[in-house]
């Protein structure tokens, strides 16, 4: 049986050479992203900045509704169509998306290191990416093995395949699913399917390629069921990660403690942070998570 640990963990991730948190306050967070500095809406960052001035190529201007709207401003040229940035043998583009991230989620970074953790060792271990997103977080993975990455979004998945190019990786064994997560787990739960590890990280809000709609407080629960039946008591990891909402890591875990009670192993939960450069090592929280493992 599965072990809940209640007491919650941090899992905080440091810059690399393409990427760092350079400061953060008063609702917002100053960020590097290779040559390119950024000033995004961070409501968590309740402290004072530690730095006087904040010089940035550009800034996110939230919308005054709460819809998650809003527009880049712009001091600087910054390219258009994305300029390259790398984390390890990883390549991927860096963009101004409309929806105030940057085409990549750089908290993930522990997170892909923990999942290649749990497989090392291995070249045969079957994973998925549900909402796969640009697949920085696939082409982690796919050293491992076979990797499934699924997202409803047609631009998404052509980003995704667009950096496994740009990586040199566009020959690993990665499947591109453009489809809804939760009908394409369902899916391959019928298909009788298994995997050694799932990596979801469910939208609050989303619609599938054909109109479906995704509310993660209603449709969460049976998406977890779903995963649970594509592991066994072989497999090594779920890892769950749930952004802006009102909502409990404890919450997370106590829905996997429910469906993955009949295999060994420990369910752990807590936040993913971001440290800040320099000397301040302020840690940034950015999202809850809850995760299972075998021992």
């Amino acid at each position: 049986m599965a072990e809940l640990k209640t007491a919650p963990l941090i899992l905080a991730g440091e810059g690399w050479a393409d990427y760092g948190l350079v400061d953060s306050g008063h609702g917002r967070k100053l960020e590097r992203y290779g040559e390119h500095r950024f000033i995004r809406p961070e409501p968590q960052a309740m402290w004072t900045p530690l730095l006087d001035d904040w010089q940035a190529h550009g800034e996110f201007i939230p919308a005054s509704d709460e819809d998650g709207g809003g527009r880049w401003h712009f001091d600087a040229p910054v390219p258009r169509e994305g300029w390259p940035l790398s984390r390890g043998d990883v390549k991927f583009t860096a963009s101004c998306t409309p929806f105030r991230h940057l085409g990549f989620f750089p908290d993930m970074a522990p997170v892909w290191d923990w999942m290649g953790e749990q497989l090392a060792g291995r070249s045969d271990a079957q994973t998925m990416n549900l909402f796969g997103y640009t697949g920085v977080g696939t082409l982690s993975l796919s050293q491992y093995g076979p990797v499934t990455h699924v997202d409803a979004s047609k631009k998404s998945v052509a980003s995704a395949r667009e950096n496994a190019a740009l990586s040199g990786m566009e020959s690993r064994p990665v499947r591109w699913i453009i489809d809804d997560a939760a009908k394409f787990t369902a899916r391959e739960v019928r298909r009788g399917r298994r995997y050694d590890g799932i990596i979801l990280d469910p939208p609050k809000f989303g619609r599938g390629p054909e109109g479906e709609v995704w509310r993660l407080e209603n449709d969460l629960p049976g998406l977890v069921s779903d995963c649970r039946a594509l592991l066994d008591g072989d497999s090594r990891f779920l890892f769950l990660t749930v952004y802006a909402v009102r909502m409990s890591s404890l919450a997370l875990a106590g829905l996997l403690a429910e469906h993955f009670a009949e295999l060994p192993g420990v369910i752990e939960h807590g936040d993913l942070a971001v440290q800040e450069d320099g000397e301040g090592s302020r840690l940034l929280p950015t999202a809850i998570f809850a995760r299972w493992r075998q021992d």
